[in-house]
């Protein structure tokens, strides 16, 4: 893969306390290093806290508030897992309607474990294949979503894993779907 794959594309990293750190770190290190420049946008400003299954690992800086990001400013998201985090974002209506607009726009959006739970919300998952963390399997059905349980799942831009031993196949599909760029629109 080319260094410079991503060169002049712009990803968002949505997240808030309680996201799984791996599933933030190793995505934002691969797409930096396909060339890319990344944002962790987030609910407010300062640091938040990320996770290493049930024990605080390492914070990080917020780049910028949700509530003032424009999906149109990117060219793909990204948003982690763990447990707490997507349930934050899910309640947050500027986190729901951020994520609702990368859908809007075509643009490729990557999510893994439990970060499903916001795209239920932002009430996109209708007639897409996904995978995700398997508790997630039932919400997902109940929102019209065809649940799989696969390593990595691409439906028109839409890269889904199921946990962190899923990362470097998320990390190689999401890179090829940012680089790829727009997707058609699903006609029903």
């Amino acid at each position: 893969m080319s260094s410079k794959r991503l060169q002049g594309k712009k990803i968002a990293f949505l997240a808030t306390n309680g996201f799984e750190q791996v599933e933030l770190t190793r995505p934002w290190d691969a797409i930096k290093e396909a060339g890319a420049a990344v944002e962790l946008v987030s609910l407010k400003t300062g640091k938040i806290q990320g996770m290493n299954h049930d024990q605080k690992a390492d914070t990080f800086p917020v780049d910028k508030i949700v509530a003032q990001a424009k999906a149109e400013d990117y060219d793909g998201l990204v948003l982690p897992g763990g447990v707490a985090n997507p349930d934050a974002l899910r309640m947050d209506e500027a986190s729901v309607a951020f994520v609702r607009s990368f859908f809007e726009q075509d643009k490729p959006v990557a999510v893994i474990c439990h970060g499903p739970w916001t795209l239920i919300e932002a009430g996109v998952v209708r007639g897409r294949t996904i995978t995700s963390w398997p508790s997630l399997k039932t919400d997902l059905l109940n929102a019209g979503a065809n649940w799989v349980d696969e390593e990595v799942v691409c439906d028109r831009g839409l890269v889904s894993s199921r946990n962190p031993n899923d990362l470097g196949a998320f990390c190689r599909k999401a890179i090829e779907e940012f680089a790829a760029g727009r997707h058609a629109r699903q006609t029903t």
